[in-house]
């Protein structure tokens, strides 16, 4: 892990639109959906009961800030997690929610 400076504006600017895109439900859903393996967009559809559309928008969001990466497989594209790093993320803040109860 590289030394943080605070005083590092571009990475500020960065962790902030990471949290501002995590701060999302839809895309908290969806993240976790592809939590155990990829999976393709109709199979997210399926487990979110979310739109296509909508699944489709909420992952290019997510593919921007490299939270996800897409692989194609003949007519398909498959996403997965970009790292484990992202559900580190989740999972520190899951555990803060769960600990107040």
């Amino acid at each position: 892990m590289g030394k943080f400076n605070p005083e590092d504006a571009e990475v500020i600017r960065k962790l902030a639109q990471i949290f501002q895109v995590l701060s999302d439900e839809t895309r908290l859903r969806i993240i976790r959906t592809l939590e155990k393996r990829e999976l393709c967009v109709s199979d997210i559809v399926k487990r979110t009961g979310f739109s296509q559309p909508a699944v489709s928008h909420q992952l290019r969001t997510l593919r921007q800030m490299d939270l996800v990466r897409p692989r194609r497989m003949g007519k398909n594209i498959y996403y997965r997690i970009a790292d484990e790093h992202v559900f580190s993320v989740i999972k520190d803040g899951l555990d803060h929610v769960m600990e107040k109860k």
